[in-house]
């Protein structure tokens, strides 16, 4: 996609220094710079960089003053960060409109429901009775079962797998090959040392502005529903289990597993590779380190965790100095 420094200057409601007519056709970091790209300077560490790129255009704070001159046309915003931010959003809606509405070989049963300006890639399969709101974006080889209630805006990437009896809100993003409703990992040990499988009648239910990362699995319920609320954002390779709810707006970084059951509250973060046991309770605004393993209840909200099992901060790191002053004498 073309743009103009004037253009940029419109869409985000700034002012041009330099050439307005200057184009870009690509981002780039501003170390990287290259004619034709847009770079942005918000950090005053990477100052040196202004002076030698060799953008086109240079996204800046209004009340940056250049120390020597400066090659790219600069276009000032009151947050060149947010202004980045806006743009990508903006570009990324400008791409969605010219989507193909029905490729080649899509399936579509008779009984679904779609919504105004519903895309639908090739080789998608929507099954019996599902319903997709308007604007909904779904790509290639994705599968949706029966009875599945998508909402509006929604963006569902190549390979996605939505079991039926899913409930998703609007806004929703669902990234490449994550999968929607598997069953949990439910198993009953019999007398004779095997396993006889715990059926799982229930659902998923995700609500509004969601973004689920590649490759990650969120399962059904045994009963009832496995729940992500409003605004959580989820990494890739993520294990979420079944009969889980997780809170709105929490956070959880790549490689996260949450066992069945498990209740986590609102506003949380968890680092990479965290784990949780089942059938606990985490309070709101809980933060957990990289790789600490919850192995209990948290009830005090507000906590920084560290550590397997996890603990607050400040106790591990005093454990911590103990383990390393004793492993030097």
């Amino acid at each position: 996609m073309e743009l103009t420094a004037q253009q940029l200057a419109r869409i985000l409601g700034g002012t041009v220094d330099g050439n307005p007519e200057a184009r870009i056709t690509k981002f780039a970091k501003i170390e990287n710079g290259k004619p034709g790209a847009l770079s942005f300077f918000a950090n005053p560490k990477y100052e040196e960089y202004v002076y030698t790129s060799k953008a086109s255009i240079l996204l800046v704070n209004a009340d940056f003053a250049p120390k020597q001159e400066v090659t790219p046309t600069m276009v000032r915003v009151e947050n060149a960060y947010t202004a980045v931010a806006q743009l990508l959003k903006y570009v990324s809606d400008q791409r969605k409109k010219y989507r193909r509405r029905r490729a080649c070989g899509c399936r579509i049963a008779w009984s679904a429901k779609l919504g105004r300006k519903v895309s639908v890639g090739s080789c998608t399969v929507i099954g019996p009775k599902v319903r997709i709101g308007d604007y909904g974006i779904i790509h290639d080889n994705v599968s949706i079962g029966a009875g599945t209630v998508i909402g509006h805006h929604c963006l569902i990437y190549p390979g996605v797998r939505i079991y039926p009896g899913t409930i998703i809100g609007d806004n929703v993003i669902l990234h490449e090959n994550c999968v929607i409703g598997s069953d949990g990992f439910g198993n009953a040990p019999q007398e004779d040392g095997s396993w006889e499988k715990i059926e799982h009648l229930g659902n998923v239910i995700i609500g509004n502005d969601v973004e689920i990362g590649a490759c990650t699995t969120v399962d059904r319920a045994e009963m009832e529903s496995t729940v992500i609320a409003d605004g959580v954002r989820i990494d890739n390779l993520c294990q979420i289990a079944h009969n889980v709810v997780v809170g709105k707006n929490t956070a959880m970084a790549a490689q996260v597993g949450v066992a069945g059951s498990a209740v986590i509250g609102e506003g949380c973060i968890f680092g990479g590779q965290v784990g949780v046991m089942g059938h606990i309770k985490i309070a709101d605004k809980t933060t957990v380190g990289a790789q600490a393993g919850i192995a209990g209840p948290v009830r005090k909200p507000g906590q920084i965790l560290l550590g397997s099992p996890a603990i607050p901060h400040m106790i591990y790191m005093r454990s911590y100095a103990k383990f390393k002053q004793a492993g030097q004498e």
